[in-house]
């Protein structure tokens, strides 16, 4: 309680210090300068969807909704470094769709080192933790590779280091089906592997082993827990938000949160707005985002070209209906607030989940994102504490990634070598 009073104090104090004009224009400078200096990652974006379309140049300021993210709103809205994340939807686990995934995700793999050749002037490929702070001296912004969904590794294990080799630095064990890797959080059908499957145990071993980063967004609460205890190194939720504040099984619980703090991981916060605020079951909306869901999950696996095309539409133009009722930056600082509370400032961060979903009434594209800055400032935050949030958290974690991948080669290249003089 006397936390809870302490913290509306300092709320009513900020807001009372910044109510006159002047007040607020130094406000406001106080935002930029502290958003300037944070090195700001989002771990986040399904921007390579996009990427493989004709007609989309990321060089090119686009408008949301129908684009989120593109460099020169990420230089205005201070954000040094993306990950984009080659998304690929669950099918039947035949050859033939597994060949497909595999070349779209090289597709759109592609079309990111491409865009940094021909963008070099505003943006460098990352390839390590410490790259972010080099190439932020520079002035461009850095571009990091995910993969959304391990179906693309098709059982095939070489796959993990192929991928690591093409500059991918996580991998998003499932998506909204299970898959040879773990359980779905969202698959309505019973578990398949009771958590991790046998394959997905030596799926994270080798991520371990090379340095890539495990994320646990939208697996199983089982999946979860294996993937941290299998896990040598800590994991992150690329883009998960908080259970106990909006109910939804892509969310976080907080027995969740608290496994990932004491494996010293993160959980990044997503910008989408049903896992930051419960929605109106009884609207348009809603009714229509169901339609659009069974149609898909009918459909998955099935559905021409054409037919995915045109429902892809659909769902942008439900996604776009009534934008003054999304859930705003508040409510996503409700969530870091809980985060904050639960476990502590070092294991929370931002992964927006743009064009993938993402977006806020107030946070509509990469451009708003001092926004966020602004409210935590406005609820007492201290710029060290922002500072770990834009991605002192998320760098922690890759780095301790990195450093048990570096470690091991050592250990083994040390008992290769004992080998080699023992015989």
């Amino acid at each position: 309680m006397i936390a809870k009073i302490l913290t509306l104090f300092l709320i009513s104090g900020v807001l009372m210090s910044f109510s006159s004009g002047d007040n607020t224009e130094k406000f406001a400078r106080k935002v930029q300068r502290i958003h300037d200096k944070c090195l700001t990652v989002d771990t986040h974006c399904d921007t390579p969807m996009q990427m493989i379309k004709p007609g989309f140049n990321i060089r090119n300021e686009h408008k949301a909704p129908k684009s989120r993210v593109d460099l020169p709103r990420m230089k205005s809205g201070g954000l040094d470094a993306m990950f984009f994340a080659a998304f690929t939807g669950q099918k039947p686990r035949t050859e033939e769709n597994y060949a497909k995934a595999y070349s779209i995700t090289n597709q759109m793999i592609d079309s990111l080192h491409s865009m940094v050749r021909y963008n070099s002037d505003l943006a460098t490929l990352a390839l390590s933790a410490d790259d972010l702070a080099q190439i932020e001296k520079t002035g461009k912004r850095a571009v990091y590779i995910g993969i959304e969904n391990g179906f693309p590794l098709a059982k095939d294990i070489t796959r993990v280091e192929e991928y690591y080799k093409k500059g991918v630095r996580y991998i998003t064990l499932c998506h909204s089906y299970h898959n040879d890797i773990c359980d779905s959080s969202s698959d309505a059908k019973p578990a398949e592997h009771n958590g991790v499957s046998d394959f997905g145990k030596q799926v994270i071993a080798e991520m371990n082993r090379l340095g890539m980063m495990v994320d646990v967004s939208h697996v199983s609460d089982k999946s979860f827990f294996d993937a941290v205890e299998l896990s040598k190194a800590p994991v992150i939720a690329s883009h998960s938000s908080v259970r106990a504040v909006a109910k939804h099984n892509r969310n976080m619980t907080d027995e969740m949160i608290k496994k990932l703090a004491e494996k010293d991981g993160v959980i990044q916060i997503c910008l989408l707005d049903d896992y930051i605020k419960e929605p109106d079951t009884t609207s348009v909306k809603f009714r229509r985002m169901k339609q659009v869901m069974k149609k898909y999950r009918e459909g998955a696996g099935k559905m021409s070209d054409a037919e995915r095309d045109a429902l892809s539409k659909e769902w942008e133009e439900v996604g776009a209906m009534d934008p003054e009722n999304l859930p705003t930056v508040k409510n996503l600082v409700d969530h870091i607030d809980h985060v904050k509370n639960l476990v502590g400032i070092d294991y929370v961060g931002i992964g927006s989940d743009f064009d993938g979903g993402g977006g806020l009434r107030d946070c509509a594209d990469v451009s708003q994102f001092p926004n966020i800055t602004r409210e935590l400032l406005l609820r007492g935050y201290s710029e060290k504490e922002i500072r770990k949030i834009w991605g002192g958290n998320l760098l922690r974690v890759f780095n301790a990634v990195e450093k048990y991948a570096a470690n091991s080669s050592n250990d083994h290249s040390k008992l290769a070598a004992s080998h080699k003089e023992n015989n």
